[in-house]
């Protein structure tokens, strides 16, 4: 089980982590809610939650909850820029569907 980033995920990420004056990495969790049953939580980390397992991925390091790992297995986070709008990206090959605004999915 893993979850991956592009590099222009891991440039993004490491840019955030230095503006905010450091962190361990990206924390990926998956909450109950949305339009579509599951939505994704990112935040930055300062230091690793005991229910956390770790990936290292493009030099950046992801910490993702056990309870979240099956949900977002497979999954790699991009950075997409479209129109005027850039952001994160979920490819979640577990998503069955996912809501129009792509912040929340169904598996």
């Amino acid at each position: 089980m893993s979850i991956t980033v592009t590099p222009k995920a891991a440039t993004q990420i490491r840019k955030a982590l230095a503006k905010r004056g450091g962190g361990v990495g990206l924390r990926v969790a998956v909450k109950t809610s949305g339009c579509s049953g599951y939505a994704y939580a990112l935040e930055f980390a300062d230091a690793p939650q005991e229910e956390d397992l770790s990936f290292e991925c493009e030099g950046v390091q992801l910490l993702v909850d056990k309870r979240s790992l099956p949900l977002v297995d497979g999954t790699q986070l991009d950075w997409v820029r479209e129109g005027l709008n850039e952001g994160f990206k979920f490819n979640n090959p577990n998503a069955s569907a996912t809501c129009g605004c792509g912040e929340s999915f169904a598996v």
